[in-house]
């Protein structure tokens, strides 16, 4: 019964509305928490005051979901970004060019090698060894084979499915895989990720999946250098289509 309701297309795309709309979190446990805030603003006002930091009623600021037993962080962004950081770390660029990267990663790699970061929209904060430019994976504003170390990680997948405002191109990621090949330097350093899953498909609008066959032959003219794979919170070596979704890691190089 189950798979015939899947069929039902109206009943997709309530579903897929559902989703996208819900509050993932419960009444049960914003009451218990707003019950522990209360609880713990008592005992705290009942403790010996600190007249130099007074503690008002005007400033109480609730954060009601942060009391948990182990420090939460996306594994799939923290373990690619640390991945990526570490490879330019180790290549030491003169510069490094990220093209619509997660914005952190960026920042923090521009620490370390100076770094110019690329993006449809826009990074209003200024910080030293940073430079922006406004452009488009589509059309990079970069001469051919010049850029020496790139990454691009978590991006290609979305290009064309209008998620961030972009034109809706069914071609989008292979386009803008052509891009980062053709501004790559020979011998140059190619960092990307992208969701793997065990048939490449598309989940409208959020991304596509690829196998890692599918990818190789988008970057087949670079020569593949490293890949390891994220699935649930670990980090592997292999690519395992029977685990279904995961991400995919691949420091490519270009040919001589």
């Amino acid at each position: 019964m189950k798979e015939k309701l899947k069929k039902i297309s109206v009943l997709k795309y309530i579903a897929a509305s559902y989703k996208a709309t819900r509050n993932r979190t419960g009444w049960g446990k914003k009451i218990g928490g707003l019950t522990d805030y209360f609880r713990d603003l008592k005992k705290f006002r009942k403790l010996p005051h600190n007249s130099s930091i007074p503690c008002e009623t005007k400033d109480l600021y609730p954060r009601i979901y942060d009391k948990t037993a182990n420090t939460d962080i996306d594994p799939v962004y923290f373990l690619q970004g640390t991945w990526c950081a570490k490879k330019v770390f180790d290549n030491k660029p003169s510069r490094h060019f990220d093209i619509g990267s997660q914005a952190i990663m960026v920042g923090i790699i521009s620490q370390f090698v100076p770094t110019t970061m690329v993006d449809i929209r826009s990074l209003s904060i200024d910080l030293p060894g940073l430079s922006f430019i406004s452009g488009s994976i589509l059309a990079l504003p970069f001469e051919n084979s010049s850029l020496a170390s790139l990454s691009s990680i978590c991006v290609i997948e979305h290009i064309g499915l209008g998620r961030y405002g972009d034109s809706l191109d069914q071609f989008g990621t292979e386009k803008a895989a052509k891009e980062l090949t053709r501004v790559l330097a020979p011998q140059g350093n190619l960092y990307i990720s992208v969701p793997v899953d065990s048939t490449s498909k598309v989940y409208f609008n959020a991304h596509r999946a690829f196998t890692r066959e599918h990818i190789l032959k988008i970057f087949e003219g670079l020569d593949l250098a490293e890949e390891r794979y994220i699935y649930g919170r670990n980090m592997t070596l292999q690519y395992r289509a029977d685990k279904s979704f995961g991400t995919g890691l691949f420091h490519f190089k270009k040919r001589t």
